[in-house]
């Protein structure tokens, strides 16, 4: 048993990475390796790239830095976004020695029977065309929660993205095999999973791309809903014209779905919603908004805004900022503008001057901090059910509510992974909300 390698993984991104690390580690388990922690010496280091900002770029030669220090004789490997759009580039950089496009990241066993250091990272990439098939995926043993990959690709053609060209063309698993998967994960006594992809709201385009929705993103959470021994559903981000009444109403009267949406907005002005060729304007969002509000006035919303885009003048953000202001709302995610090559939006007029753009960013973070305390303020008095995590934090354990309420209580290892029935009593100094217990038995 002691030859056998260890393999670390470090994951940049999303949720979805997190999910296709989670299951290209168990190909590693299943081919005799030991799976170690990325501070651990290792004999291979696999990290999983993004490509959506660009800092996301410089996080990846800091990580391939960090390995090397660790080992410099260990094989590493980079797979993901970043390798797909500029896989010469992953190469180059000083330490690597494979990158694996998209089509090839799900075979990375079969490229590394030879652990020698290469002089130049090898690379095995394809046109993004052939990247039409799909590779179910789920993260399992990394958390509290599992992240459950339903869905691949994009069919949009938003300006500022290069995700359509990291990724491909809209794909979904089989309803079958996502229900497979979500029986796999409840077995394994996990209390949570959020479903994730690239578009899910664009649920059911078959696995070759097929347009024909073989199933809609209702059926597939009607069908979730029904499978036993998951307590809890969370959905990740969904495109505002794909997240139908239809689908509202049922989430607020589902077993396991939990009333917590991420919605993307990038702007609140209609000028810019253009210019980035959003599916949707400004007007949709709100009876989106609307809507959640009226069948589940506790949910928590979250929002996905971009500053600092071509063309976007101080009455355009202000507009955003208004727009946010009164939106009953409870987070923003901000992101700043960032040039990507090989999109429309890096050739448009009007580009922001960075300090602008970080002006603007600073604006709306402020914004969410301010939204984020009004929404935990209003669930002050309330019982709910919290997921403990299983991290002990400066003597505290921490968890989250369905309606995602950060709360914190003293570190107690009898509940870690348990759902808990408590009251929401003040929010702490760093933002977290205290809580009494309302089942006395947890606080042994």
């Amino acid at each position: 048993m002691e030859n056998r390698k260890k393999v670390a993984f470090y994951t940049l991104g999303c949720k979805l990475n997190f999910s296709e690390t989670s299951t290209i580690a168990r190909n590693f388990n299943d081919e005799g390796f030991d799976r170690v922690d990325f501070e651990e010496i290792a004999d291979i280091y696999v990290i999983n790239t993004c490509s959506v900002t660009e800092n996301a770029d410089k996080q990846f030669k800091q990580v391939v830095r960090k390995a090397m220090k660790l080992n410099e004789k260990a094989f590493v490997a980079a797979v993901g976004c970043y390798a797909q759009l500029k896989p010469e580039e992953l190469a180059a950089v000083d330490g690597v020695d494979l990158v694996l496009g998209a089509t090839e990241k799900f075979k990375i066993t079969d490229y590394i029977h030879d652990l020698s250091k290469n002089d130049m990272g090898e690379v095995h990439s394809c046109e993004i065309a052939e990247a039409d098939f799909y590779v179910g995926s789920y993260s399992i043993g990394d958390r509290t929660r599992a992240f459950l990959k339903v869905q691949d690709g994009c069919d949009y053609k938003c300006t500022y993205c290069t995700i359509p060209l990291a990724r491909g063309i809209s794909r979904s698993d089989a309803l079958e095999n996502v229900l497979k998967n979500a029986k796999e994960i409840s077995a394994q006594n996990i209390r949570e999973i959020v479903l994730t992809g690239v578009n899910i709201g664009d649920y059911g385009k078959g696995e070759f791309g097929n347009k024909k929705h073989e199933h809609t993103f209702l059926d597939l959470v009607q069908a979730l809903d029904k499978v036993e021994g998951i307590e809890r559903l969370r959905i990740s981000s969904i495109e505002p014209n794909l997240l139908k009444n239809e689908t509202i109403e049922f989430v607020s009267k589902s077993r396991t779905f939990v009333p917590h949406f991420h919605i993307p907005l990038q702007s609140g002005s209609n000028d810019i919603l253009k210019l980035m060729k959003r599916r949707y304007l400004r007007e949709v969002y709100t009876d989106r908004v609307s809507k959640i509000r009226e069948v589940m006035p506790h949910a928590c919303i979250g929002v996905d805004v971009i500053v600092g885009f071509p063309g976007e003048t101080d009455e355009h953000f202000l507009e955003t900022y208004h727009f946010l202001n009164e939106l009953d709302i409870s987070y923003l995610h901000v992101f700043t503008y960032s040039e990507r090559d090989n999109t429309e939006a890096v050739d448009m007029e009007g580009v922001v001057p960075s300090n602008v753009r970080a002006k603007r960013s600073k604006m709306l973070r402020g914004l969410s901090v301010k939204k984020r305390r009004a929404f935990y303020e209003s669930q002050l008095g309330t019982n709910r059910t919290v997921l403990f995590e299983s991290e002990n934090k400066e003597g505290y354990i921490h968890g989250f509510t369905e309606n995602y309420v950060k709360v914190k209580t003293p570190w107690n290892p009898e509940l870690v992974n348990t759902l808990q029935e408590i009251n929401l009593t003040k929010i702490d100094e760093d933002g977290s909300v205290r809580l009494e217990f309302l089942n006395k038995l947890a606080e042994v």
